[in-house]
């Protein structure tokens, strides 16, 4: 969808607060603290309740303030924001401390910092930034290969550490901005088969062989020029090809995430431990769940790191499918909150912003559900305003005061 720039009637501007968008979030903080206070009840980790809850009002200030600052300061240090994540990106990678095989935070006295979320923001603020300065077209190849630099970027720095889960939602921002500001569907339809190729090619034979047949067929109903269905269909090949040659430079433990996507309970003692207990707990809290602290696979700890990855499975063993539910209606609205206002607002900058905003909130949350029952691979994408982790909670409310602040500036007709 391309930006709403114009309307034919005069526009007046609407500079009012929006408290559903707030009420929204705030709902899914506190449902969230429930289950962080469940995950670490009784244990030595009942601490992180608390730097959550200081996370939470730093975030919740940060947030206000965001919220009525003007935009063109907003867009003026866009790139200053984007420099210091690049800074914060490389310095990690020198002094930070690594958890789980990934050397992604940096130790400031109780908390840590993790450069990898702000350089995911900084990314999508240096791209709205850039795209909506007069006489920018993402068609050009000037403007593909300057907005490509600053994408590429962060992704090459983060997948070092590596987070390979962070480094996906740069890549899906990457596409999402595309779309939103009007980019050649075919270059994306291409784009956006790269992955699906990727998993049929590793899990190779007759999959990825019917995988390549279809993609290939679709690509041709697009009716570009014959160079330009050649090109994408070599790339799609290419990709397949590529895959397998890629997977075998991993480290073992994205290996095994990768296998226990590929091959569900494959490895039931290893990579699929955590995933076969969050199904188990999932399952088992029924309609309206075991009680408040009363979830056996909770409570006994059967799921590592629960509190922060596998937070939707505390509240679904606890409170049941009735509580899934509202979790998920939560985030529909949000999303849908954050897709309205890019419509709506009349300003590129606050559009294309509040679109990429949609965009995180919509893969986080597919990613994250995704993983806990089943469906996806197991990437470290904390699930917004819920999972444990202080910097995902204060840069989370950091865009949702970016969206307060479109909305508040957003013009309608009278």
């Amino acid at each position: 969808m391309a930006f709403k720039n114009s309307y034919s009637l005069p526009l007046e501007k609407e500079n009012k607060f929006d408290y559903i968008l707030l009420l929204i979030v705030l709902l899914l903080i506190c449902m969230g603290l429930i289950s962080i206070y469940s995950a670490t009840y009784e244990s030595s980790l009942t601490g992180n309740f608390n730097k959550q809850l200081i996370a939470i009002g730093i975030g919740l200030i940060l947030m206000f303030i965001t919220a009525y600052l003007p935009e063109n300061l907003l867009k003026i240090n866009s790139y200053i924001f984007y420099g210091i994540s690049i800074i914060l990106l490389l310095l990690v990678l020198w002094i930070g401390t690594e958890v789980y095989g990934t050397k992604g935070w940096i130790r400031l006295g109780a908390f840590n910092l993790q450069p990898a979320e702000i350089g995911k923001i900084g990314a999508l603020f240096a791209l709205a930034s850039y795209l909506s300065k007069k006489g920018t077209d993402i068609r050009t190849f000037r403007d593909q290969g300057i907005t490509l630099l600053i994408i590429a970027v962060p992704i090459y720095l983060i997948s070092k550490q590596p987070d390979i889960g962070t480094a996906s939602v740069l890549i899906i921002i990457y596409f999402g901005v595309l779309f939103w500001t009007g980019y050649d569907m075919f270059i994306l339809y291409t784009l956006v088969s790269l992955p699906i190729i990727i998993i049929s090619s590793l899990k190779g034979g007759i999959f990825f062989i019917s995988t390549v047949s279809i993609l290939s067929a679709i690509s041709i109903f697009f009716r570009k020029k014959v160079l330009s269905t050649i090109i994408a269909i070599s790339l799609l090949l290419g990709t397949g090809i590529g895959a397998p040659i890629i997977y075998d430079n991993l480290m073992p433990h994205q290996k095994k995430r990768i296998d226990s996507f590929l091959e569900p309970g494959s490895d039931p003692l290893g990579a699929d431990y955590n995933v076969m207990q969050s199904k188990l707990a999932v399952g088992s809290g029924g309609i309206t769940g075991k009680g408040f602290l009363k979830g056996s696979q909770t409570q006994l700890r059967y799921i590592p790191m629960q509190w922060t990855d596998f937070i939707f499975s505390v509240g679904a063993e606890e409170f049941g499918f009735i509580w899934s539910l509202l979790i998920i209606l939560l985030y529909i609205l949000l999303i849908y909150k954050a897709l309205t206002i890019a419509y709506e607002v009349n300003s590129k900058y606050f559009s294309i912003l509040s679109a990429g905003i949609a965009v995180i909130f919509t893969y986080h949350v597919l990613i994250n559900i995704g993983m806990v029952i089943g469906l996806m691979p197991v990437m470290g994408l904390p699930l917004p305003f819920m999972s444990y982790g202080g910097t995902s909670m204060i840069f989370n409310l950091i865009l949702i005061g970016i969206l307060l602040n479109a909305y508040r500036n957003r013009r309608k007709a009278n």
